[in-house]
């Protein structure tokens, strides 16, 4: 994954979950992160989607474990696209 892929999942994430982006490691997942629920999940797929104009699928939602995860599928789905 690229840097500013990342950088920019996890700024979005930060948003999401409201806490500062600092905070946020390619390791950060529901477990680590106190106020990733099932909402707020859902609310991460659509910041995702609109952010990087991607349409995730039911199987590459059930894929976003992390955020390393996310930053890969939003790059696959991007070079998918191209």
């Amino acid at each position: 994954m690229t840097a500013s892929t990342f950088e920019q999942v996890r700024s979005v994430a930060s948003d999401i979950f409201g806490i500062p982006a600092d905070k946020i490691t390619a390791e950060s997942s529901p477990e680590t992160i106190e106020n990733w629920d099932s909402m707020q999940h859902l609310n991460l797929v659509l910041a995702i989607e609109e952010k990087f104009g991607v349409q995730l699928d039911p199987e590459d939602i059930e894929q976003m474990k992390n955020i390393g995860a996310v930053a890969k599928l939003v790059e696959k789905l991007q070079s998918a696209a191209r």
